[in-house]
């Protein structure tokens, strides 16, 4: 029985009509009032939200990033009556590993820009061409061009399910890689618990492994050089206040945030300025283009309120009775650890639960490793990826 449909080319055109009612949206924006809040203690700055909203409305232009996506090959296919978005670029080399790179939220794929033609073309960015990848990266259900969503009910283990058959079925890779962080991260290691056979190795840029809670870890289980990884894993819970929301009423939020492309943007806006290592302005760390394609995926395929359903799917599969073991991850397992990440975990309980064969320790980024340091994700994949070709050699 087939539960999946043939791959069809997929071109990101946008139609005018919606970019200039985007226009005229930013541009007739009714703004909040705000004071003493140059700090952005209260939120969102308004001065700087407004210099962002004039740029987004005047000088950004979407067609130029357009562009620069559909360089790239994208395809759409449905996978158990679930419509999947994806990039897949053939690697230059001997033999490219296949991997599957996933994101969160509030990531899109783009997020992986940077690191695209370093895996796949690897001789033309300094790297051995014998380490190249065909990269394969899927929007998940119901973000960007995942969409239409219909159903619910998309946590880490049915997403894992469905890039499993997305991998394994439709494009036919026997064995492959998985990386994400965020939801991906999840994604990833459920992927690897749920089809060891399939996978060949897995990164992970957040530590999310399957039936571990970082946030309910035993003391002792920290050494003394991680305290600073549980003190920042404590001292980020007042940064993740869109959990509440997002857990409970999403659909409520969604009808505001669907309306609004400033509402929609500021609160991503926000998640990337808290859960990134940004010493200043929020517009010179990402770059503006970045910042407003990122809440333009959003806005023009409106699903924002779809993906963040995820959190509430996330959370219903919690609440349904679970494995008195976590499972065991055989997968041989990378973990990159960035200080500014959201949540940490103590490398002994990472090697308790996993194949542990790989733990960096970065010096510099946070919560969207795979934008902020791109050059540091490459490297821990070529390093992973080539000492386990190595050995198999």
């Amino acid at each position: 029985m087939t539960h999946h449909s043939t791959p069809t080319p997929f071109t990101i055109a946008i139609p005018d009509a919606a970019l200039d009612d985007l226009v005229r949206r930013l541009r007739s924006t009714r703004w909040a009032d705000d004071f003493d809040n140059q700090d952005w203690s209260y939120g969102v700055e308004r001065d700087w939200l407004m210099r962002m909203a004039d740029y987004w409305a005047s000088d950004f232009d979407w067609r130029a990033q357009e562009a620069a996506m559909n360089r790239y090959p994208q395809f759409k296919v449905l996978i158990n009556d679930v419509p999947v978005h994806f990039m897949h670029i053939r690697g230059k080399g001997p033999n490219p590993t296949p991997i599957v790179l996933t994101h969160g939220w509030p990531w899109t794929f783009w997020d992986y820009r940077h690191v695209l033609e370093p895996l796949t073309d690897p001789a033309a960015h300094g790297g051995d061409p014998a380490c190249s990848f065909d990269v394969v990266i899927p929007s998940l259900p119901g973000f960007g061009f995942s969409a239409p969503l219909r159903s619910g009910g998309f946590d880490a283990a049915r997403i894992a399910v469905i890039w499993d058959r997305l991998m394994y079925h439709v494009l036919g890779y026997e064995r492959y890689g998985a990386a994400g962080g965020d939801v991906g991260a999840a994604v990833t290691g459920e992927l690897a618990a749920a089809f060891p056979d399939h996978l060949i190795a897995i990164l992970l840029t957040m530590p999310a492994l399957p039936g571990v809670d970082p946030f309910d870890v035993p003391q002792d289980m920290w050494a003394e050089d991680e305290r600073w990884m549980r003190d920042r894993t404590l001292s980020m819970l007042p940064k993740l206040t869109h959990v509440a929301v997002h857990d409970h009423i999403p659909q409520t939020l969604a009808y505001a945030l669907n309306d609004s492309p400033i509402g929609l943007a500021a609160w991503i806006w926000q998640r990337r300025r808290d859960w990134s290592d940004c010493p200043g302005d929020l517009a010179d760390y990402y770059g503006k283009d970045f910042l407003c394609t990122l809440a333009s995926i959003y806005w023009l395929t409106s699903t924002i309120g779809t993906s963040m359903r995820w959190y509430r799917d996330w959370s219903d599969g919690r609440r349904r009775p679970q494995a008195e073991t976590p499972p065991q991850i055989t997968v041989p397992t990378g973990i990159v650890v960035s200080p500014k990440e959201v949540v940490m975990m103590p490398r002994k309980l990472a090697a308790e639960r996993c194949n542990l064969r790989r733990w960096s320790v970065l010096d510099g980024g946070g919560h969207f490793a795979a934008a902020e340091r791109p050059a540091d994700v490459v490297n821990e994949l070529r390093a992973l990826f080539g000492e386990l070709s190595r050995r198999d050699a």
